[in-house]
Parts: C-alpha cells; structure tokens; sequence
C-alpha cells in the first residue's frame, strides 16, 4: 500500500534534496461497485426464491373488482420550487461555489488541484493509487464532473476536499463510490472512526499512528466520507502531528451543509 508522504524540507536556498521527488498524497483505489453489486445481485435472487417459496403455500387471492372510482384531476398548473427549495437548482450550478471556503492565512499547496478548480476524469482518477481502474470504474459510473480544492496551513498541514458528481440516470452510484472509500479508510487507517452527524451514513477517521519512510516527515492522516443525492464528498487531512477529531468533523458537517 501506498501512504501519504512529504519528502523532508530541502536544504535552505531552495535546492531540491537529490534522489527525493515531492511527491502528493496518493489516493486509495474505490472498488465499491463490485462489491455492492454483488451484495445486490445475492439479495435480489434471495428475495425472489423466498417469495415463491411462500406465494406456493398460500391460498389464491380474490381479484378485487375491475371497476374503480374516477378521481378527479386537479386543475390549474403547480407551482414551481423555489431556488432555495429545489436542491437541483444548486447541484446544477458551479459545483466549485458548493466547495467550503478556505480558512484565513491559507496557501495554496504546490502539489494540489491545478488550474481553476475543475477536475476532468482523467485528473480525478490520477488522484488515486491505480488510475486506470479508476479511470474505468467512473467511466462506467456515468462521472459527470469533479473539483477539488487543497491548502496548506503552517508548515506540514494539509487539507484537500474534492466533490465528485454522478449522472446516476440508472443506479445511485454516488452511493457507492463513497462506501468504496469507507471501505478503503476502514481497513488502511488504524485508529478512530465516528459517523458524521446528518449525512446518513457518512464516516470520519483519524489516525492514530503515523506513516513511516525513511528520508520523510512521519505523516498523520485523516479521512471524510460521504455524500448526497448525486455528489460524493471525499476530505484528507495529513498533518506531522495527530488530527483531531473536532478538525474533520468540522470539515466534514460544514462541507456537507454546503450541499
């Protein structure tokens, strides 16, 4: 497995240390769809032999009567949502507006999000550990649209929030894509873990253990996960020194509000 490294800062004139790359956080490979459609497909044909195991044993059910009463079909025309009800008008829009703002002091992080935000499949599935199976996953997932955003804050803490949006014309794939990321964060990151109140599902973890590498910083993680109707919302937060708890619930409850 891959883990998040920061090489050791250069030697003091901006000389680049010989044999060290810089290198961004590599991300965890999803591969939720096999796994929930597996899950799926065992519960479907489970549900449909039980059904007519029991359907067999039962007496034959009267059809109720073909004649039903006419209801009446209300005139006049509804009235629209208004832009603050109708959550689409929101989603629809600039995804990056949906992005929660950077704190006071901020840098932008050399190694984050290029250009203006927007993230196109190819650069969203680069941010993961195997980018071709990724890059073919979302592809299959109908991808619609990516963005990101990735400071720095003193030294060694970084932050990156990427939302990442599904057509979802025939499964709910945002769905899972971020059990695929639970999964992942489950099983890589030893420490603690808590559901992010309000969304459902979502997940925090927090590391309690560094990554080691010789030539690097020890590397202290944190995860977010989560999402709603079709965006999924993914936070990394690595830091020379433990994360707290309060950190990336705090990121996670007020990135998730904005959506």
């Amino acid at each position: 497995m891959e883990v998040p490294e920061r090489p050791i800062s250069a030697p003091e004139g901006g000389t680049e240390v010989p044999g060290v790359t810089p290198q961004a956080p590599p991300r965890r490979f999803r591969r939720t769809a096999l796994l929930v459609a597996a899950a799926a497909v065992l519960g479907v044909v489970a549900g449909t032999c039980t059904g007519y195991v029991v359907q067999a044993g039962r007496e034959p059910t009267p059809l109720p009567p073909l004649s039903q009463p006419v209801v009446e079909q209300a005139k006049g025309e509804v009235e629209p949502l208004s832009a603050a009800q109708d959550r689409r008008v929101k989603t629809d829009g600039d995804l990056r507006k949906l992005l929660v703002d950077r704190p006071k002091g901020a840098r932008d992080d050399p190694y984050g999000v290029n250009g203006d935000g927007w993230m196109s499949l190819t650069e969203y599935a680069h941010e993961f550990t195997k980018p071709d199976k990724a890059f073919g996953n979302d592809l299959s997932d109908d991808f619609r649209r990516a963005v990101g955003t990735r400071w720095e804050t003193g030294d060694t803490h970084e932050v990156e929030i990427r939302l990442a949006q599904y057509r979802q014309e025939e499964e709910l794939t945002a769905a899972g894509q971020a059990v695929g990321a639970m999964y992942w964060a489950q099983r890589e990151i030893h420490g603690h873990h808590w559901p992010i109140p309000g969304t459902g599902s979502g997940m925090a973890y927090t590391a309690t253990e560094p990554h080691r590498k010789p030539g690097y910083l020890p590397m202290y993680e944190a995860e977010a996960h989560a999402w709603r109707g079709d965006i999924v919302m993914e936070i990394y937060v690595y830091d020379t020194k433990p994360i707290t708890k309060k950190e990336i619930m705090s990121l996670a409850q007020r990135q998730m509000g904005r959506l």
